[in-house]
């Protein structure tokens, strides 16, 4: 059994490993291309699907753990353009997981309430308790993409007139890549994936929710207006990448034109995170180990 776990994490660090991000000064986002599928024809899909599987169990088995010991918290960041597959990866991937210890945001317009805030206290509030999993479905990253290709937006964050630089995107990509080097350093796994959509393949996406009358409630005319900024979105994206890859909160960039193979990518991922840990249940000692004695005892004595 374990040398048949240990192959199968030999095989989660090759599939896993291309799409790594932990050092942004080279990277470049057209080095990375969204219909990969990592040499995995479709003639693979049942191999992959078979590793998926197997990959949700060990996230659940790890998970328990991750639970049981009380330490360790694990914080999933995902982003992406619209129609990536965030809402089904992150079903999909996270479909065996105990809901007790899973949390799932999704971060959109702030409120007002929010708005009387620094723009990290929406997603500070909502950070994972320690054992437990907690997933952003967009995240504080949108103050540097959608108000960076939207500049105007920065007029209702009231923002005293000295705070809005002209190295603002760079200042809040200085801070946030600080504020996940200190989670990491309070115990919380930090892991990021941007699930890299061609623009062809979201055409796609797109004229298939307009064309299935079930899919209709997904569209919406914003999407077509951002649409519009995909270049901007791409260099924006690229330079958060670039400024806030490290080894304590990497990036993944996941090829997203197969839904079958984001799913296989994420999954892999988190397992393997999850398995540098070396996670255990926590021991019991010789006072405890008694009072399970003395427990069970009882238990046995009582009749029916």
């Amino acid at each position: 059994m374990e040398k048949e776990r240990s192959e199968m994490l030999k095989r989660i660090g090759k599939l896993v490993d291309p799409y790594r991000v932990t050092r942004g000064k080279k990277f470049r986002l057209k080095d990375f291309d969204p219909g990969d599928t990592g040499g995995l024809g479709s003639d693979h899909k049942p191999e992959a699907r078979e590793l998926l599987e197997k990959g949700i169990q060990w996230l659940d088995e790890e998970q328990d753990k991750l639970y049981a010991q009380d330490r360790h918290s694990l914080l999933l960041v995902f982003q992406a353009m619209d129609a990536a597959g965030k809402d089904s990866t992150i079903r999909h991937v996270m479909s065996g997981v105990n809901p007790q210890g899973c949390q799932v945001y999704s971060f959109k317009q702030p409120s007002g309430e929010e708005l009387q805030h620094d723009y990290l206290w929406r997603c500070q509030k909502c950070l994972p308790e320690r054992g437990r999993i907690g997933i952003f479905n967009r995240s504080y990253y949108e103050e540097v993409l959608v108000v960076r290709i939207h500049p105007e937006l920065l007029k209702g964050r009231k923002l005293p007139p000295g705070a809005v630089t002209r190295g603002i995107w760079k200042e809040r990509l200085d801070d946030i890549a600080g504020f996940e080097r200190y989670l990491a350093r309070q115990g919380t796994i930090v892991l990021k994936f941007f699930l890299h959509v061609s623009r062809k393949e979201q055409k796609r996406r797109f004229l298939q929710r307009l064309e299935q009358p079930e899919k209709n409630w997904k569209f919406s005319p914003a999407d077509l207006e951002e649409r519009r900024y995909w270049d901007d979105y791409m260099a924006a994206y690229e330079d958060a990448i670039r400024r806030t890859a490290s080894r304590e909160a990497p990036w993944y960039v996941v090829p997203a034109d197969n839904k079958w193979y984001t799913r296989l990518v994420v999954a892999a991922a988190i397992v393997e995170a999850l398995r540098k840990l070396d996670l255990a249940y926590p021991g019991i000692d010789e006072a405890g180990r008694k009072e399970i004695a003395v427990a069970k005892r009882s238990l046995m004595r009582e009749k029916g």
